[in-house]
């Protein structure tokens, strides 16, 4: 007998089993803390963020981004800088942060649609949460916790 093995599902286990590994090191308090100091100090987004569902795609775009960081942190072991290892993942970025941006326009003010330093906050809040899953992913790696 043989044992035929579907090698994108035994991928796919692994991958989920990385994420989970990885997402232990994430708190519900820093996510909340992060939300509100990105968008609820803003002028811009203060109305917006009252709302739950906003602070819980705030959340959902946050856990993309550390995952996207935590995933590609790999290539930091192999001796590649982070400017080089992020140039890697520009396009998953840019769709995070397009699709924050456009959630926040569609469910914002109309005066926030107006002015472009909306995008720049979900630029620094998907960067701050890749940068975040980077460095925990790398100090799991040096432990031996991967």
């Amino acid at each position: 007998m043989t044992v035929i093995m579907d090698f994108d599902l035994k991928k796919r286990e692994k991958q989920i089993k990385y994420e989970r590994s990885v997402l232990k090191e994430l708190s519900l308090k820093d996510l909340k803390t992060k939300v509100a100091h990105y968008f609820g100090s803003s002028q811009l987004t203060k109305s917006v963020i009252i709302n739950e569902g906003m602070e819980e795609a705030c959340f959902d775009v946050a856990i993309e981004a550390f995952l996207l960081g935590a995933n590609f942190s790999k290539f930091n072991e192999w001796g590649e800088d982070i400017s080089t290892i992020k140039n890697r993942c520009l396009e998953e970025d840019k769709h995070l942060k397009d699709t924050l941006f456009h959630f926040l326009l569609y469910w914002g003010s109309e005066e926030s649609s107006k002015n472009e330093s909306l995008y720049y906050l979900c630029e620094q809040f998907v960067d701050a949460w890749w940068l975040e899953g980077f460095h925990k992913a790398n100090k799991r790696r040096k432990l031996r916790l991967h």
